[in-house]
């Protein structure tokens, strides 16, 4: 008995230490953040990459797809946006996208970016880098709306509907995924963009197109493009842009970065072929505005996916993003007879939908943390439907109510001779020879 005494005693004193130093360990607070440069410099290059798709890369996508008399009138809106809100941002926008508040919404806790210092971090970057880089995607979502009610709406207009639609639709929305809301809370995926960018944009673009009604001979020759080489330049400007889109994402230059930049190159080359295939099939060749607008189908729906799936994600995706972009954008369009112009939902608001759903069959626990369907997680594609139909309810009310508001108090639309001799002279005294 008396050796079992001291054998414990003894065991007992030879493990103390080292649960003491557990228990010290346990009790260790978290360690403080510190700057990344690393991080910083891709931070950076991302903000400014993604700032190059609204300007000049949405303004010549846009513009060289209107009728010539509309191209300044096109331009201008992406760059009036710009400006609008990016002021609009560090005034409230940032505090109600990304303050504490609520599962709704955020607070005033940081209006004029209270509290913000040259030192203040986010994670590992300065907290004024992420807001830059934040304010990027708020400036480029409402522009993205643009393209539905091409050549129709008022200048003025346009504006106090930028200015309502972000502080009402887009703040609530980037709330309720990245800033600590209701659906970042379900398990929703949205790596980029899919649900707070594009789905956003594409289901206001579809309202406003019905709501403002079709264009001034819409369906005759006169709507053709009148500068397809601008679109193309801007298109390519989107898509190397994108890469700031998608892989500034990460908030980090590491692996899950450097995999998000190849799937998105994959999914939107994917996506172009696809579109160009089907279309040459259909109407016999293969156009232009055909190829960049799946390239950017690809690109709008890799983006929830990018930080969550691999090459095979990548492939799945951009084909099936480029096939069903292609006749929501045509087939579709004509059957339901609404005028958006520039296929703003077919884009989009469609891209955006089925990258949702398949970020939740492609993704790769052990890229992003979860599992999707084809690793045995079912119901993840159920959540990303949740996450789906939230924003879509939510954009298509909110946008609603302030176009009406607008409509019975400022009004809407220009007045039928401006519509059709074109904007440019009418609004800005502007035109291009």
């Amino acid at each position: 008995m008396n050796r079992l005494l001291k054998f414990l005693l003894a065991a007992g004193l030879a493990l103390a230490p080292a649960g003491l130093a557990m228990a010290q360990d346990a009790a260790a607070p978290a360690p403080t953040p510190t700057l990344d440069a690393g991080n910083t410099a891709w931070m950076l290059t991302s903000t400014a990459l993604v700032l190059m798709m609204t300007i000049p890369g949405l303004a010549l996508f846009y513009g060289g797809m209107v009728r010539k008399p509309n191209v300044l009138a096109m331009v201008m809106q992406s760059f009036a946006i710009c400006a609008l809100i990016s002021v609009l941002w560090v005034v409230v926008g940032y505090s109600l996208a990304f303050g504490p508040g609520n599962a709704f919404i955020g607070d005033f806790s940081k209006a004029f970016l209270s509290g913000v210092e040259v030192g203040s971090l986010s994670g590992t970057i300065p907290e004024t880098v992420f807001i830059t880089f934040q304010m990027t995607f708020a400036i480029i979502t409402p522009a993205l709306i643009t393209g539905a009610f091409a050549d129709r709406m008022k200048f003025s207009a346009l504006l106090v509907f930028s200015m309502l639609w972000s502080l009402l639709v887009y703040a609530p929305v980037c709330h309720w995924v990245w800033g600590g809301g209701f659906l970042m809370g379900d398990g929703v995926l949205d790596y980029a963009g899919g649900t707070v960018v594009h789905i956003n944009a594409g289901v206001a673009g579809l309202v406003a197109a019905i709501i403002l009604g079709k264009r001034v001979g819409y369906g005759t020759s006169d709507m053709k493009p009148h500068n397809l080489v601008l679109s193309l330049i801007g298109a390519s400007l989107l898509w190397v842009g994108w890469f700031g889109f998608n892989a500034g994402s990460a908030v980090a230059a590491d692996g899950r970065a450097g995999m998000a930049m190849l799937v998105t190159q994959v999914a939107s080359a994917a996506a172009a072929l696809s579109w160009m295939f089907v279309e040459w099939a259909v109407k016999g060749k293969p156009s232009v505005l055909g190829i960049i607008s799946g390239a950017v189908g690809g690109l709008v729906a890799i983006t929830p996916a990018s930080g969550f799936v691999g090459i095979d994600g990548a492939l799945g995706i951009g084909v099936a993003s480029g096939v069903i972009c292609y006749f929501a954008s045509t087939s579709l369009k004509h059957a339901l007879k609404y005028d958006d112009s520039l296929d703003v939902w077919g884009v989009h608001g469609v891209g955006g939908i089925v990258g949702a759903i398949l970020t939740g069959v492609f993704a790769k626990a052990a890229i992003g943390g979860t599992a999707g369907l084809i690793e045995g997680n079912a119901g993840q594609v159920l959540t990303q439907v949740w996450g789906i139909v939230a924003t879509i309810a939510w954009s298509a009310i909110a946008t609603a109510v302030i176009l009406y508001l607008i409509k019975f108090t400022i009004g809407l639309r220009v007045e039928e001779e401006a519509e059709r001799d074109g904007l440019d002279i009418a609004l800005h005294g502007e035109s291009v020879h």
